[in-house]
């Protein structure tokens, strides 16, 4: 059995212990507790290293490799590579209520605050920003999805690139959204049907992603039972070549 003064001794010993540890004189050496916290095992990221060929820790990537998972865009900016991506990209993600619903999440965080989540250019930057374009304009429906893409990769004009804080996926999911806002503003005088009421995710704009959806599944409905498929969501019927996909979308 553990006495009294067990006790006492476990637990003033320690104070001690730190209480003399603890000295403002800087002649007096310091007692370390935890070394493996003050001095790293390992070496550090920027420190020197006597064993590599550079002397540094952090190894120079070799030449024409990249990191895993990241996904390259072949284009650079300006308004002929924007063309180009329009051309020769389309949306490798295929449109459900998952990726609109991921789409609705990136617009509302990314591109609300510009666009307005109507997508009318009234975010709340405007009047003190100058106004966004409308995404419910006409040059914007008749935007290939790949050119869209593009403006969001590389940014154009005022806007800027959002490639840093948008994975390539969700951009793309982005532009699915945008294309659901497009379709949606067109129907808004007409009465959803019951299923669409019953899947609407609802926005402040009152309607949402899921609702779309729906509205834009019985328009890939009508167009697969006709023998057509579209590229983009303006009504041009386009063919996929078999010559691969690139980096960030599949070449038309």
């Amino acid at each position: 059995m553990i006495s009294l003064r067990d006790h006492l001794r476990a637990s003033v010993i320690p104070w001690f212990l730190f209480l003399f540890s603890c000295s403002s004189d800087p002649t007096l050496p310091r007692y370390e507790f935890v070394p493996d916290m003050v001095d790293a095992v390992p070496f550090e990221a920027f420190s020197k290293n006597p064993v590599t060929r550079d002397g540094k820790t952090l190894l120079t990537p070799a030449l024409g490799t990249i990191p895993r998972g990241f996904k390259p865009l072949h284009y650079g900016t300006g308004k002929e590579e924007a063309e180009r991506a329009g051309r020769e990209l389309s949306n490798p993600i295929a449109r459900t209520p998952e990726a609109l619903a991921r789409g609705e999440k990136v617009y509302s965080v990314f591109c609300a605050v510009c666009h307005g989540m109507r997508g009318l250019g009234d975010g709340p930057v405007v009047p003190r920003f100058p106004g966004p374009p409308s995404l419910l304009a006409a040059n914007a429906k008749s935007m290939p999805d790949g050119k869209m893409f593009h403006v969001l990769s590389r940014g154009q004009g005022l806007m800027p690139p959002y490639a840093a804080q948008v994975s390539a996926d969700d951009r793309w999911r982005a532009v699915h959204f945008v294309r659901a806002l497009q379709v949606s503003a067109g129907r808004q005088d007409e009465p959803p049907r019951p299923k669409e009421r019953q899947g609407r995710n609802i926005m402040s704009s009152g309607f949402g992603a899921l609702g779309v959806l729906a509205v834009g599944s019985a328009d890939a409905g009508a167009e697969a039972d006709g023998g057509a498929s579209t590229g983009t969501s303006t009504g041009t019927s386009t063919t996929t070549t078999t010559n691969g996909r690139g980096a960030d979308g599949g070449a038309k």
